[in-house]
């Protein structure tokens, strides 16, 4: 969409100061871990931002994109001991597999559920009752069915995660706190979030008109 500058400014200052301090309050980083971490954030942006297209078109063409997408993340880790940070890590890795594999499926069966490049960027539009109202239904119905997708999954990993490595799972808090069931169920759990978010409810969407 095309937005003032200012206005993108305001909102990316905003969205930076909300994640960092976040962090800050819930203890999981000092001071001085979320400086680094932004000013790596900046860097990683330098040196990605002149590829982005090239790596884009690389997820959504290339034929073994989603094994290779979901294949990285299993070998990311090396840390036995518990974590939050390793939850999160699989977390994240889960999702950006996720997205990417229903990106690819998306491309390959030729569903064009963006717009067309040329008809970039988008001018926002009035807000009136209709938009609104159809922005309420899409961010509630996609909200429940990724909520219910989380729920299915985290059902089925877990103890299946504990019967394939023997893990007792009465206590099911305990039970995550072991690697061979964390990374499972936060990995799988979330790659499905993150491939229901780019395919089945965008399709969902399309299939009762709230495209």
């Amino acid at each position: 969409y095309q937005y003032p500058l200012m206005f993108g400014l305001i909102l990316a200052f905003c969205w930076c100061s909300l994640v960092c301090c976040s962090r800050i309050y819930m203890g999981m980083h000092s001071i001085l871990d979320v400086i680094a971490g932004f000013l790596y954030a900046i860097l990683i942006l330098v040196v990605f931002h002149p590829v982005v297209d090239l790596i884009d078109n690389f997820n959504l063409t290339y034929k073994y994109a989603p094994q290779r997408s979901s294949t990285l993340g299993i070998f990311s880790f090396t840390l036995d001991t518990w974590s939050t940070s390793r939850g999160d890590t699989a977390q994240i890795l889960g999702c950006g597999a996720g997205v990417a594999c229903g990106s690819h499926v998306n491309y390959i069966m030729g569903l064009k559920l963006d717009p067309s490049p040329d008809s970039l960027p988008l001018s926002l539009s009035s807000l009136t009752v209709t938009v609104f109202g159809k922005a309420i239904l899409r961010l509630l119905i996609g909200v429940i069915v990724l909520l219910l997708t989380k729920v299915a999954m985290k059902k089925a990993t877990i103890p299946l995660a504990c019967k394939i490595f023997h893990i007792p799972h009465e206590d099911v808090r305990k039970a995550r706190q072991r690697m061979e069931v964390e990374l499972p169920y936060r990995y799988i759990t979330y790659g499905i979030v993150g491939f229901s978010l780019m395919f089945i409810v965008p399709c969902l969407f399309h299939f009762i008109g709230l495209s």
